[in-house]
């Protein structure tokens, strides 16, 4: 493991998360692009790395985690206070999607609804000591983002694309947004990167060089350009993440690579934080402003 776990997150005294030691968010200005895929099996790819791992759903309006990683149930509060979160193949699961009643009803509910669910997941559950927090976040760059930012202090997000510009068009922004919210990038993903014919003929269906246009612009490394596989889609519907139903292929290795390089990015930046023993961003708006964290190298 990494000796980054050494040095947590910078936090304050009122941070939601006191057990987790780093969170990662998994974020993109664009639906369709498969954060939720990409999240699921990082958080898989780093349990199986030997880090206590999370993952919170924090698609409210349109949760996947329920799905692909197979788990039906309601979490239950044993004292009374917090929520015991769900669990399968080792990991810490919650999601609005345990909670609803038909899986197929929508959630019709406006801005301040929405953060105070995303305040109870992460203050009322009880994550315990976590390594690895990751949060599969919505497309775009509006409330769960801000309130992510506002109440507790995020290790750092990666940024997912597909590599044709009617993705990074979008995606450009979601940096951006990190930017202004003082949450530093910690890589980019761009997923569906090409696709391999029965014949072996690589076919790059949405074109190419989007992930590497978003992580230049991002000042941060492009860390896995993740090709379309069948098996990965088809383990996902049936609620195995490919990283636990095929360990030893190719799409596994690629995720456990990411993770790898996410570690990698981590322990940089918590180099970067050692050199500035103390530092804590002021969230407040209160005296002093904000200061910003710059992104990894």
């Amino acid at each position: 493991m990494s000796d980054s776990l050494d040095r947590s997150r910078p936090a304050s005294p009122d941070d939601p998360l006191t057990g987790v030691k780093h969170v990662v968010l998994v974020m993109s200005g664009k639906g369709g692009v498969g954060k939720s895929t990409t999240a699921t099996n990082l958080a898989m790819a780093l349990s199986k790395r030997g880090f206590r791992t999370g993952l919170l759903d924090a698609d409210i309006y349109g949760p996947s985690i329920p799905t692909m990683l197979g788990v039906a149930g309601r979490p239950v509060s044993t004292d009374g206070k917090t929520i015991e979160p769900l669990e399968r193949f080792g990991i810490k699961l919650m999601s609005i999607g345990f909670l609803l009643d038909d899986p197929k009803s929508a959630v019709i509910w406006r801005g301040p609804m929405l953060h105070g669910a995303l305040q109870q997941f992460l203050k009322d559950v009880a994550w315990g000591e976590l390594d690895y927090l990751v949060l599969d976040l919505p497309p775009g760059t509006g409330d769960v983002a801000l309130s992510l930012a506002q109440r507790t202090s995020v290790t750092g997000a990666v940024i997912v694309t597909t590599p044709q510009n009617v993705a990074t068009d979008d995606v450009f922004k979601s940096v951006s947004m990190c930017v202004k919210v003082d949450i530093p990038v910690l890589g980019v993903v761009e997923n569906m990167s090409w696709f391999i014919d029965p014949a072996g003929v690589r076919h790059e269906l949405f074109g190419k060089g989007g992930g590497a246009a978003v992580a230049e612009f991002a000042k941060a490394p492009l860390l896995a350009q993740i090709p379309i596989d069948q098996s990965v889609r088809e383990w996902g519907d049936k609620g195995t993440p490919v990283v636990q139903a095929a360990p030893e292929g190719a799409m596994a290795k690629a995720y456990l690579d990411l993770a790898d390089k996410v570690v990698e990015a981590v322990s940089a930046r918590a180099d970067m934080l050692r050199e500035e023993p103390g530092l804590v961003i002021d969230r407040s708006g209160g005296p002093g402003g904000k200061r910003r964290l710059p992104v990894a190298k």
